[in-house]
């Protein structure tokens, strides 16, 4: 990779994965629209490595109350607030454990550009759907152990291209009542564990590569993703519950439209 497609590719990872949009249907594009080759593990780890430190950072302050009151809880005390949303988070992410153990050796067979455009679409509607739905109702909804189940298991969904983790949890969020703020919050926390697991996969896979590492690539596209990634969940938390999920839902229609369109003209 030259030096424009590493920045491209890192502002790219830092800014999708975790707005409503599909990372995977943006990283198609270069490929299909440029020509250019796949980002390889090693730069995908590093990708990884900066949205997580992103994402850590954004949410220390909560992060660390969180383990101080979930430790407390653990030795006898009262559970807080964010001992609870501990609890929350480990409840949401057990779905996606075993699943994306089972179906880790099927995915690369589904990663094809029909499949993320179909998927875009789908489930930008679904997204359009649920945030009309909870405007409607005004979403007051407070988060709760089913609450938290139901965005787990929705969070499965993440594994096929396309679909957006942010995007589906976000969803479920708003469908179960949570307002849109709320919904995003979590998505992002629960992205903690999310991020830490695929990164973890793809790093056995470059563990099990022969091949060379450019460790000079990974540390910029670690950092150019990191600083893209925290400026994201800033502006879309300030913004989100203001003007909603629909500007999403449109650019997804549209961003899956032209896929479909690009797959007929290739035809």
């Amino acid at each position: 990779m030259d030096w424009i497609q590493i920045v491209v590719l890192a502002l790219i990872q830092g800014l999708t994965e975790f707005l409503p949009v599909s990372s995977s249907a943006h990283l198609v594009l270069p490929t299909q629209l440029l020509g250019w080759p796949e980002q390889g593990v090693a730069f995908d780890v590093a990708l990884h490595v900066g949205t997580l430190t992103a994402v850590l950072w954004y949410f220390r302050k909560d992060l660390v109350l969180m383990v101080r009151e979930f430790v407390a809880m653990l030795v006898g005390g009262r559970p807080g607030e964010h001992a609870v949303l501990s609890l929350y988070l480990i409840v949401a992410m057990l779905p996606l454990l075993p699943a994306g153990i089972a179906l880790a050796p099927f995915i690369d067979d589904v990663r094809s550009t029909a499949v993320i455009a179909a998927t875009t679409i789908i489930f930008g509607l679904l997204l359009g759907v649920a945030d009309r739905r909870g405007t409607a109702r005004s979403a007051n909804t407070t988060l709760n152990w089913k609450i938290a189940v139901f965005i787990g298991v929705a969070q499965v969904f993440a594994l096929i291209p396309g679909t957006s983790r942010s995007g589906v949890t976000m969803t479920a969020g708003l469908l179960a009542g949570l307002g849109r703020t709320e919904s995003a919050r979590f998505s992002f926390l629960l992205s903690i564990p999310a991020i830490l697991a695929s990164g973890a996969f793809a790093t056995l896979d470059l563990v099990e590569s022969a091949v060379p590492v450019d460790w000079t690539v990974m540390a910029i596209g670690a950092v150019i993703s990191a600083i893209c990634a925290w400026a994201t969940i800033h502006q879309f938390l300030a913004l989100v519950g203001r003007i909603g999920m629909m500007p999403f839902v449109v650019y997804r229609l549209l961003l899956g439209a032209g896929l479909l369109a690009m797959i007929l003209m290739a035809a």
